[in-house]
């Protein structure tokens, strides 16, 4: 049998009887210095044990609810200071809506008096000086002029302009005072 150790098969065997009895012998009794590593930022040479691992998930299930309540709590705050940006525009839009429509509605006032007196001046006017200046102006400005004077006013007006301008004058009346829209 010593023949048999002496070959290489044999120095085989007798290495594999010696691991199996230097692990059988290390059992129980050495598995606290059997320690587990956790993969991730521990590259400095650190090691986590099991039950050093284990207390880390107690620790992270233990604050789960407390960090999603404080995550919770910093995006309610987040979109209360949202709300409050929001609702401070929508009060200064409303505000410069509100000075639009009180200077549209000063402004229409004035265009709608300063459109009788227009109408006025020109009905007071003598024919002949009323078509010079009429002639002058822009040909809707002009034509509406017209249209809210007294018929037989502008029609004597009309008479005194030259013949292309009271033409042009007319058409622009005829496609103002049409139901639907002349485009």
């Amino acid at each position: 049998m010593a023949n048999d150790l002496s070959s290489p098969l044999g120095n085989r065997a007798l290495a594999a009887l010696a691991l199996v009895t230097v692990l059988i012998g290390s059992g129980p009794a050495h598995t606290q210095d059997v320690r587990q590593v956790m993969p991730g930022p521990a590259s400095s040479g650190e090691r986590i044990t099991a039950t050093e691992q284990s207390e880390v998930e107690r620790f992270c299930s233990n604050i789960a609810d407390a960090a999603r309540d404080r995550r919770y709590a910093l995006q309610a705050d987040e979109l209360k200071k949202l709300q409050a940006d929001v609702d401070q525009r929508i009060a200064a839009l409303e505000e410069k809506r509100n000075e639009y429509e009180t200077w549209l509605t000063r402004r229409e006032l004035f265009l709608a008096r300063a459109e009788e007196n227009l109408v006025q001046i020109y009905s007071r006017m003598k024919p002949d000086a009323a078509a010079e200046r009429l002639a002058e102006l822009n040909v809707e400005l002009a034509s509406a002029i017209l249209m809210k004077l007294d018929a037989r006013k502008a029609s004597v007006i009309l008479n005194e302009m030259e013949s292309k301008s009271a033409a042009e004058l007319t058409r622009v009346m005829a496609s103002a005072s049409r139901r639907e829209d002349p485009s």
